[in-house]
């Protein structure tokens, strides 16, 4: 299951950057980049839940022993 999610991680991560570098600085809101947008705060919020789990995870390790 560790592994499901760092590699996960990565593909959020990897995706973030992507679109980060399709951002056009000039318009932020228009054309493109509002897709960029969205796509970089769909990867935050991957990233963000992903790392919960991780979190939780571990929190269930320690209950257990």
């Amino acid at each position: 299951m560790k592994t499901l999610i760092y590699t996960l991680l990565i593909l959020s991560v990897s995706l973030l950057i992507f679109n980060a570098t399709q951002l056009n600085f000039n318009d932020v809101l228009e054309g493109q980049s509002k897709i960029a947008i969205i796509g970089i705060l769909a990867s935050l919020c991957s990233i963000l839940l992903l790392w919960i789990l991780l979190v939780s995870k571990k929190i269930k390790e320690k209950t257990k022993q």
